[in-house]
């Protein structure tokens, strides 16, 4: 039996707020679970956030207040945490007097970025990468993606939403590539689906997948997959935070061409048949990328 943890990055909506719309599904045995979790708890632990949610779009984003701290890189953590506190507080009851978006915004950003800090720029950085090193080495696991370049997108030929047609992807890939494993046993290549709990889409994926069990997707017949999927809340489980930061790492590279996390995390992508059959950048046939080149000629990119 494996878990496919499931989770995404950038808006589906067109355009939305993002040229990429990714949605990741990161599969381990049952029985890896624990030694994954107890793996990425030690990395964090390193960096002062094993009790804090890994949220990675939020860990890596500028925090404008570090720079304008004299010396904070030479703060202790202690110091660090009240420096921004007193700096956050400060610029929350400016902002108060006139409301409005940047009041509220302001709010939103210092609430999910509280947990990290006491973290420099350049540490949060480690942080990520490490943590991406460690799930590239999971040789368990296996990564499922589809990269959906918005522009690329006409919903009127699939007669799906950009996020319905993600989902119908990596559900497909799951699929065939519990289909290939051997076992004897009867759960052997079974798996389930472990979603982050996202209230817009829950009721939609969950329809969705009902239809495939019924009637497959267009790719392939549902019956490796047991149940709809399980929706979690993402800062309560930390394998959904590891799809996050997988999905992240995608769309980050689809996107700007950054290659330290995807490059980590993309050797844990299905491969058969010498081609990464587990991932697919949906972006016209002219694309150069590394992903294409993988999917499509099965080039690999060696990470350095």
């Amino acid at each position: 039996m494996r878990i496919c943890y499931i989770d995404e990055s950038g808006t589906p909506e067109v355009p939305g707020t993002t040229d990429h719309f990714v949605l990741v599904g990161l599969s381990m045995p049952i029985g890896f679970w624990k030694e994954a979790d107890a793996q990425v708890t030690q990395v964090l632990t390193r960096f002062g956030l094993e009790n804090a949610e890994f949220h990675t779009a939020w860990l890596l984003r500028p925090y404008f207040e570090q720079s304008r701290i004299p010396n904070f890189s030479n703060l202790s953590t202690v110091e660090r945490v009240r420096e921004v506190r007193r700096y956050r507080t400060t610029e929350l009851l400016k902002l108060q007097k006139t409301g409005g978006k940047r009041h509220s915004n302001a709010k939103k950003t210092y609430k999910h970025t509280a947990p990290y800090i006491h973290l420099t720029q350049i540490e949060r950085r480690d942080a990520a990468l490490a943590v991406a090193e460690a799930i590239g080495g999971w040789s368990e696991c296996t990564i499922f993606a589809e990269c959906i370049n918005k522009i690329h997108f006409d919903p009127a030929r699939t007669h799906r939403s950009v996020d319905e047609q993600a989902f119908e992807q990596v559900i497909s890939r799951f699929q065939q590539y519990l289909a290939r494993q051997p076992g004897n046993a009867p759960s052997s290549n079974y798996g389930i689906l472990v979603h982050d709990n996202n209230q817009t889409v829950a009721k939609k994926h969950t329809d969705l997948m009902r239809k495939f069990h019924n009637s497959g997707t267009l790719w392939t017949q549902i019956n490796h997959i047991i149940e709809t999927p399980l929706y979690v809340d993402s800062s309560l489980t930390r394998m959904v935070q590891m799809a996050d930061l997988c999905s992240y790492a995608l769309r980050r590279y689809v996107e700007n061409g950054e290659t330290d996390l995807f490059r980590a995390v993309f050797r844990r992508v299905d491969r058969y048949a010498q081609k990464a059959v587990g991932i697919r950048h949906f972006a016209g046939l002219q694309c150069q990328c590394e992903i294409c080149a993988a999917h499509h000629r099965g080039v690999w990119v060696t990470p350095p």
